[in-house]
């Protein structure tokens, strides 16, 4: 049988502790035996977690003997991590054991270095503060979860689950995970990543810029075919000195910043407006309908559709 160890730190979140408990437990074989066992393991007798305090029965050593060691995530990702939690996921790491984290827990992995030189993602909010705290790894915030074999990382909570349903389905197959994620009431797969969920804001200009009216005339003509030599126009500048000034203050290009306006626009229409998808391509300023979806797909990371459906439940294309 398949051991799963789930190490649980103070501040631990409660939902990604119990999601990985509820769905390797349910699992169960075609003949009925279970597939695995689980057990919660810390490193102190009691864990405070935000909702309760939790007695695991094992502490680290059980990390010595498990096949699949599980990290949840923190309220705290920045909290400093026992040096004995470390060298024991090492330790673990060296044996062969599977380590995977969920939302933050992926900065416990990263503690460890056994990330270095691999891809990883977390929770989108994260995702910066992971990638300037560990630059040696490249920190993708727009997917669900990353397998680099013996090393998986996952996004938010619900993330945590799709990760879970794959470890099931590279132990045991499509079949048993299926079944897993109907127990879950889940999709064994869910369409696009993350990008999906990251509220996008516009890149700010400082208060009192130069720009603020040019940004508020862009917002105003978004359904507009505009160019960059329109934009120049407006604002009174050559192309050259508006796209240097305007990168020194948004961090971006105008016309960059014109697609994610877009986007936002067009986000907006899909949650709260029946607006089929052509009238709202034509409304936010994309050529045509074929554009708007490969420019939505490219940033949001899933159809204009399935975007509609995950996020108002209703509409057509």
């Amino acid at each position: 049988m398949h051991t799963v160890a789930v190490l649980a730190l103070d501040g631990v979140l409660a939902f990604d502790l119990s999601t990985p408990i509820e769905v390797f437990t349910r699992t169960r074989l075609p003949d009925g035996r279970a597939a695995y066992r689980v057990g919660v393991c810390a490193a102190t007798p009691t864990v405070e977690t935000e909702a309760f305090t939790l007695r695991p029965h094992r502490g680290l050593e059980a990390l010595a003997d498990a096949d699949t060691i599980i990290l949840p995530g923190c309220a705290d990702p920045t909290a400093p991590i026992p040096a004995a939690v470390l060298d024991a996921l090492r330790q673990a790491a060296r044996r062969g054991a599977r380590i995977a984290s969920i939302c933050s827990g992926a900065f416990i992995l990263a503690a460890t270095g056994l990330l270095d030189g691999l891809r990883a993602t977390t929770h989108w909010l994260a995702a910066p503060v992971l990638a300037e705290r560990h630059p040696e790894i490249d920190v993708d915030p727009d997917v669900l979860y990353v397998d680099n074999g013996q090393f998986l990382t996952s996004a938010g909570a619900a993330a945590g689950l799709d990760l879970c349903l794959h470890l099931i389905r590279r132990d045991h197959g499509s079949a048993l995970a299926a079944d897993a994620a109907r127990l879950s009431v889940m999709p064994l797969e869910r369409e696009g990543g993350q990008a999906q969920f990251i509220a996008h804001e516009r890149p700010p200009a400082p208060r009192g810029s130069a720009f603020e009216p040019l940004l508020s005339w862009l917002e105003d003509n978004i359904g507009k075919d505009l160019t960059l030599d329109d934009i120049a126009a407006h604002a009174g500048m050559s192309v050259r000195t508006l796209n240097r000034r305007f990168r020194e203050q948004t961090g971006t290009t105008p016309l960059r910043w014109l697609h994610r306006a877009r986007i936002r626009e067009a986000q907006h229409l899909l949650e709260a407006t029946p607006l089929a998808v052509d009238r709202i391509a034509d409304r936010v300023g994309f050529g045509s309908a074929t554009a708007f979806r490969d420019g939505f797909k490219r940033i949001v990371g899933t159809s204009p559709r399935a975007y509609r459906v995950a996020f108002r439940g209703s509409g057509a294309e």
